[in-house]
């Protein structure tokens, strides 16, 4: 490899950034993990997705820090034509861009300033009595020539997941009010798509809906629960008079309720409303793409909640009534979350690198530990720390079975040179790339080179770990914690980053080499016998 001193390079990418134009916007997949503080193993309420790409796509990703010089004031969004005029006090704030920025920005995940963590977005399904009732606001571009009799000015769109990070983050000071604030976007503008947003702050997670072209619910994750997202509208339970009314748990549109009674949307029977019902989807393909998703996750989280293989199994991956969130079997670990995000059905006939199973149960389900991942962020905010360095960003590239996290401190003004050079060039300079390798090699011989990715793993996450705990330590000896803008801190932060970063980049050299000889070795054209 790799990114954190010049290395390989070779020619672009066939396939950029986005599948998206200026008539219309891309269509994803992601998976969301959130882990209430009460859940979690050190008290961090976590918020984690895999944001990923298009099928036969790419979208090379980078870490950033965006200060308040470099945030637009005036935002115009490439997919929406729509100009915002964005407050004159942003925050600092980190970002997972896209590293080719031809369809805008995409900031995918940070924590800003006020240690307010936020990702944007998982795409989310919906129905058409929603759509109908609500459509979308898309950007059409004019149609004709102006001043003839046929001409059809230009219509423009709302805001989707390319904008929500860079309008929302960089002004708020606590995850409700990131509710807040996209929640009156969202009615004022409008959006051209689905999506689900995650806010955190040291104490709370907040998981944000929309719902058509204007209309939104939230709801606040419980302490002790963990909630499963697998591109599918996924809240199945809300209380709409707390939501209209104080807001201890659930927040919403204003309107929210004359919307659901004019449309007849509510399709309870009984004194639960459940959103899932009324706003989602329950069609053949969620359960091979979607639903799939959320029961692998919870039957490793909770594998003795219920008879998962039994010949009656209270749920199946083609379950529509899965649940929202589960009070976890234990405390769930940084570990446990990126494992889930990498899980591909293992131990199951719909395993791909499994030899149990049909060729066509291998390849049924959507995993999702899958090919076109572009970056995972775990936002950890640690309520035990000082303000001045209690957000950490555990940031991966490409695809998860085959690579590992990098915790950075997100209280800095720079990010270390191998996670934020990423360009259109495939380069080993590049984490980014050089994880995209890696996992392209190593996957047409797993079961074979396997036991080197975990090797890798486990030693660079220990290591990630202790140079946590290390940078804690020395923060608190040399009392820097107190200051949150103290430019000594941050500097020591950011040397901090740099110190993991070059641990994972030689590391990951060192990967490099194992994979491609392994590689190498078991090409198809090998022959046993030597020249010499």
């Amino acid at each position: 490899m790799t990114g954190c001193r010049p290395g390989l390079e070779s020619g672009g990418v066939p396939n950029r950034s986005v599948t998206a134009t200026s008539e219309g916007t891309r269509n994803v997949g992601c998976t969301t993990i959130l882990v209430g503080k009460k859940a979690s193993y050190d008290g961090s309420p976590l918020v984690a997705r895999n944001e990923d790409s298009s099928n036969g796509e790419w979208n090379p990703k980078k870490i950033i820090v965006v200060p308040p010089a470099d945030q637009p004031r005036s935002y115009t969004s490439v997919i929406g034509h729509l100009t915002i005029e964005l407050p004159d006090d942003p925050m600092r704030y980190t970002a997972a861009p896209n590293a080719i920025p031809d369809q805008g920005i995409w900031g995918a995940a940070g924590i800003n300033a006020a240690n307010v963590a936020m990702s944007a977005t998982e795409t989310l399904t919906t129905n058409e009595r929603v759509l109908g009732a609500d459509p979308f606001v898309e950007y059409r571009p004019a149609s004709g020539r102006e001043g003839a009799p046929d001409y059809i000015p230009e219509k423009i769109g709302g805001i989707g997941e390319e904008d929500m990070l860079t309008i929302v983050l960089p002004y708020i000071r606590t995850a409700r009010e990131g509710v807040l604030r996209l929640g009156a976007l969202l009615e004022e503008h409008g959006t051209y798509e689905m999506n689900g947003i995650a806010f955190s702050d040291s104490d709370e997670i907040w998981w944000l809906e929309t719902v058509g072209g204007h209309h939104w619910i939230a709801k606040r994750v419980p302490d002790d629960q963990y909630v499963t997202m697998p591109n599918q509208l996924g809240i199945d339970s809300f209380d709409l008079d707390d939501a209209l009314g104080e807001g201890r748990e659930h927040l919403a549109s204003p309107d929210l309720a004359q919307f659901i009674y004019e449309n007849h949307l509510d399709l309870s029977l009984g004194d639960t409303f459940n959103p899932r019902d009324a706003f989602g989807s329950h069609s053949d393909s969620d359960h091979v793409y979607n639903t799939a998703r959320a029961w692998n996750m919870q039957r490793l989280l909770n594998p003795h909640a219920e008879d998962w293989d039994g010949p009656s199994p209270e749920h199946t991956w083609a379950s529509d009534d899965l649940p929202w969130g589960r009070v976890p079997e234990r405390k769930l670990t940084i570990e446990d979350v990126k494992y889930v995000l990498s899980l591909h059905y293992q131990g199951t006939v719909y395993d791909p690198y499994s030899s149990i199973g049909t060729e066509e149960q291998r390849h049924l389900l959507r995993p999702i530990g899958i090919n076109r991942h572009s970056q995972l962020s775990i936002l950890q905010v640690r309520p035990y720390k000082p303000e001045s360095s209690r957000a950490i960003q555990w940031v991966a590239f490409a695809s998860n079975p085959f690579n590992t996290l990098v915790p950075i401190f997100t209280n800095v003004e720079r990010t270390p040179e191998c996670l934020a050079n990423t360009t259109e060039r495939v380069s080993t300079d590049s984490l980014y790339w050089s994880s995209r390798i890696i996992a392209a090699l190593a996957d047409a011989h797993f079961n074979d080179i396997i036991p080197e990715i975990e090797r890798y793993q486990e030693k660079t996450l220990a290591a990630g770990h202790a140079l946590v705990t290390q940078t804690d330590n020395r923060l608190s000896q040399a009392a820097l914690v107190e200051v949150p803008e103290d430019g000594a801190l941050r500097e020591q932060l950011a040397d901090a980053n740099d110190d993991i970063a070059e641990f994972v980049r030689v590391e990951t050299d060192a990967l490099l080499g194992k994979v491609l000889f392994d590689a190498s070795n078991l090409m198809m054209n090998r022959f046993s016998r030597s020249d010499f």
